[in-house]
């Protein structure tokens, strides 16, 4: 007898080059331009790009054909700052909208958004890392030239402090 459902191969061999040797593909689908882009339990790997780490992984949003991913990089200790968002139209997206989804979210745990001094705000972020115990806590500022602000780095650090507290 035929299985009824199609088995679906695995992610090109390009892709799975990339990945370190001990990363196991969650879930992977094929862009629009023929390249790959797969979930593992580390991160996120999209063409063109070093893999993303979940909890620098800011926003994420699928709109049924495209995935768009906002990264960050911590620019200080405990710092974040957006990268631009990149987008990938999927052509048969599988599960991987939805792992990515459930990874995302499953990486943050307490978000608040607090008023600093100056004016905008901070949202302050308590993400789990990949391989790591506990939790890690991030500050993303809404005008990120707030940065350099002594008054605000002050709160910031006292909000980072504080929400660290057991």
């Amino acid at each position: 007898m035929r299985w009824p459902f199609p088995r679906r191969s695995g992610p090109p061999a390009a892709a799975l080059a990339r990945l370190d040797a001990a990363e196991r593909v969650l879930a992977w689908a094929e862009t629009a331009a023929g390249d790959a882009v797969v979930a593992t339990p580390a991160g996120l790997w999209l063409p063109g790009h070093d893999r993303l780490s979940w909890h620098l992984i800011n926003h994420v949003v699928w709109t049924g054909t495209t995935l768009a991913v906002t990264a960050a990089d911590e620019v200080e200790p405990g710092v974040l700052d957006n990268r631009p968002p990149v987008s990938v139209r999927l052509t048969e997206p599988q599960n991987l909208p939805e792992t990515v989804q459930q990874r995302f979210y499953s990486s943050r745990t307490h978000t608040t958004r607090h008023p600093i001094p100056g004016g905008g705000s901070v949202i302050v972020v308590a993400r789990r890392v990949a391989g790591v115990d506990g939790l890690r806590w991030y500050a993303v500022y809404d005008d990120p030239g707030q940065r350099h602000d002594p008054a605000a780095q002050s709160a910031v650090a006292r909000l980072l402090a504080e929400a660290a507290q057991p």
